[in-house]
């Protein structure tokens, strides 16, 4: 397994070159944004501190030879490859409603030879609500309750939203969108571009979406108001007593001047498309005591074949991660 330095915080990635203005500002550290998020929902003692509430899941997943021509990785094998998934709300709500008009996760650990893994973490948005760590805290400070009301700031939130149009397309799809029926009935995108490096060495910008074979399908209006707060997880677990529930994963690949360090900025929908492999999710069932509650899903943590890019916000996962894993481990 090869794994990307995590970095201590954003210090590191202000030397890239191109990156916009708020460079200049304080380094947004972990620890800093971790506790935004505390600031918004509480925290709750051994959880996650973001995507808290979640369902668990296992199956398998088979690679393509089309895509092992383009990716050395184990993971395009052609073997099948056992598979810890975790399905999830995003926030750090454990009560959040499922028709709630907020982004749903789907993350994958992949079991390869000799121990390794692969790990991914994805959200049913086609884009990602901040191009670097900055927005994501002012987010953070702008939702955090105002005690005398228990809400927002409305002031806050319009300041935060004319600062920061980098927030714009993800906060508009969201709105635009009901949320999925179930689990099964939404795609799932990888958000940022990663590149694949095939055996002789060439490398090619990727971004990836997982299409449910049973099809999308959105709550209607009326079912809003009729669903139960928790029935993503019973609708996972009756779908699959009727047989696995199979995702693709489409690889787009990328061309010249397409964006490959801002995670809001969809591709064209014009570029070539490859089928990488097919996921099959044969069993779920509550989080609690199950396999994938003690699983990080860090999206850096990959195997050779497949390498992150300068994203900054990718780059910044890895340790927001580790100090909410930290917590939770600790009971915190």
């Amino acid at each position: 397994m090869t794994r990307t330095p995590l970095p201590h915080a954003i210090a590191g990635i202000l030397a890239l070159a191109g990156l916009p203005a708020w460079a200049a500002d304080p380094e947004v550290t972990a620890p800093q944004v971790v506790e935004a998020i505390e600031g918004v929902f509480g925290a709750t003692p051994g959880e996650r501190r973001n995507h808290t509430k979640g369902t668990c899941a296992a199956g398998e997943f088979v690679g393509t030879p089309e895509a092992a021509r383009y990716s050395r990785s184990a993971l395009f094998s052609g073997k099948p490859l056992p598979v810890i998934a975790r399905f999830s709300l995003s926030g750090g709500n454990p009560k959040a409603p499922d028709t709630a008009k907020s982004a749903r996760g789907m993350a994958l650990q992949f079991a390869l030879p000799e121990g390794q893994v692969h790990q991914m973490a994805m959200l049913n948005t086609p884009m990602f609500g901040a191009a670097h760590p900055q927005t994501f805290l002012d987010l953070m400070q702008a939702l955090r309750p105002d005690p005398a009301t228990g809400k927002p700031d409305p002031e806050k939130m319009k300041a935060f939203k004319a600062g920061h149009p980098d927030n714009l397309a993800q906060a508009q799809y969201l709105a635009g969108n009901n949320p999925p029926a179930s689990y099964s009935r939404s795609s799932y995108w990888g958000i940022h571009t990663f590149r694949f490096v095939d055996g002789k060495g060439r490398v090619t910008p990727v971004r990836w979406r997982f299409v449910p074979q049973d099809g999308e399908q959105r709550l209607s209006d009326a079912e809003m108001k009729g669903a139960g707060r928790d029935f993503l997880e019973q609708t996972l677990v009756e779908r699959i007593k009727q047989g696995p529930v199979r995702w693709d994963m489409l690889v787009s690949l990328g061309e010249p001047g397409d964006p490959q360090d801002n995670p809001t900025l969809p591709w064209p929908a014009t570029r070539k498309e490859i089928k990488a492999g097919t996921l099959s999710i044969t069993s779920a069932k509550p989080q609690k005591g199950a396999e994938c509650e003690a699983v990080n899903f860090d999206p850096l943590v990959m195997t050779d074949g497949i390498e992150p890019t300068d994203d900054p916000v990718l780059q910044f996962r890895s340790a927001a991660y580790a100090v909410s894993y930290g917590k939770r481990l600790g009971g915190q």
